[in-house]
């Protein structure tokens, strides 16, 4: 009998010590305090804010500790004082935000603020890849920092949160956009961008059936505009059609029903889906066919643009004339209504900051949440990201095989 208990005993001890040792320490890591840093970004005519006082004000009610940058929230109507009370710390300097674990931003990265980072931190921003260098990327991996963009992040069904959020932003704030430049008040031509009796309705030609498509087709219906959505997929212009739950103009892009829809439109939105290189791009000369004083509004713009003659632009330039039409081409639209946006970034922000506080850390948080892992493109100095890669011309590798090393 007692050889029998010696025997169980011994056996306890064995898987005991058999126990993988990644097991036990995450047991100990969980419920990390993680501080948080959030700079301005209006020094880069990026309004939006990350987190507003009420999301700070639950992440600090769960211990963590957040650094922002004076006036980070100004543009969104949200004071300094509003964060104080929320249990926010205030600081003068952007450098003391770039010294947290975490820091959240919207704005891609420069050279100089790489440089201003400590180390083995963690970056959580927009990536738009046509605002980094190669040296930046390359700063990024000397610094040894994670690197995560927004845009890339996934919840474990594959559902893009940031941005769908966005798109929905960027789709209606294209039609209040495009109205603006068609009025007098930015000297154009004075069309009203909507139907009025006995009056020909304005028309609106729709690259792609995006969820910003969707968006600005739903906005551009209800005022009254005739809408034409252009597409490569026969199948997407039907998904598109049952979502708006009424038929409308669709076509493929067969040249002379496009040149004819461009040549009559009052408005043109380049709306393709995100994160991908646009599929479809308008020619320079199909452009130059166009009504004089007709607007182009470009929501691919930061992806390569849905035309030739589109170049990014800012807020404080947004738009130009080229062959009589005006672009309007700045990648960040959804900031002109800031706070609107801040909300909806920061309804996204709380739970995955929240998770990342009980997991014990970003580093548990990517190894447990494949949808997060997708927005990592830098891990610990180690480029992740093959698209970068190749654009750069950098070594770079697969982050689930990084994950066995880490």
């Amino acid at each position: 009998m007692k050889s029998t208990e010696e025997s169980k005993e011994r056996a306890l001890v064995s898987k005991t010590m058999l126990m993988p040792k990644e097991e036990m320490l995450e047991i100990k890591k969980k419920g990390q305090k993680i501080k948080i840093g959030i700079p301005s970004d209006y020094s880069k005519v990026e309004y939006r804010v990350p987190l507003t006082p009420q999301a700070v004000d639950l992440l600090v009610s769960y211990g963590h500790e957040i650094l922002i940058e004076t006036n980070a929230g100004k543009s969104a109507s949200y004071l300094d004082d509003d964060y104080r009370k929320s249990g926010a710390r205030i600081v003068d300097k952007k450098e003391e935000t770039f010294q947290c674990d975490i820091i959240l931003r919207l704005a891609p990265f420069d050279e100089e603020e790489i440089g201003f980072l400590r180390g083995n931190q963690v970056v959580i921003s927009s990536m738009q890849i046509e605002s980094h260098c190669k040296e930046s990327i390359q700063k990024m991996l000397q610094k040894k920092v994670t690197s995560i963009a927004f845009e890339n992040l996934e919840d474990e069904e594959g559902f893009m949160p940031f941005v769908h959020q966005m798109s929905q932003i960027a789709g209606v704030t294209a039609i209040t956009i495009a109205s603006e430049y068609l009025s007098n008040s930015r000297n154009g031509k004075g069309v009203l961008f909507g139907e009025v009796t006995g009056v020909t309705p304005a028309e609106l030609v729709i690259l792609g059936t995006s969820t910003a498509a969707e968006y600005a087709a739903r906005a551009a219906l209800g005022l009254g505009i005739f809408v034409k959505v252009f597409d490569t997929s026969v199948s997407e212009l039907s998904k598109l059609e049952e979502k708006l739950g009424r038929r409308i103009f669709t076509s493929v892009f067969y040249p002379k029903v496009l040149r004819k829809a461009l040549v009559s439109a009052d408005a043109v939105i380049g709306a393709m889906s995100f994160n991908t290189t646009p599929k479809f791009k308008v020619s320079e000369e199909l452009v130059k066919q166009m009504k004089e004083g007709s607007v182009i509004i470009d929501l691919n713009a930061s992806q390569g643009g849905s035309f030739e003659t589109s170049h990014c632009t800012d807020f404080k330039n947004p738009t130009y004339v080229k062959h009589g039409v005006v672009h309007y081409c700045v990648p960040n639209s959804p900031s002109m209504v800031a706070r609107t946006a801040s909300i909806s970034m920061s309804n996204i922000l709380i739970p995955i900051l929240l998770a990342i506080g009980e997991n014990g850390g970003v580093d548990n948080y990517i190894k447990g949440s494949k949808g997060f892992r997708k927005g990592v493109y830098v891990y610990h100095g180690i480029l992740t990201n093959h698209e970068i890669g190749r654009l750069f011309n950098l070594p770079s590798k697969d982050i689930d095989l990084l994950l066995a090393v880490f």
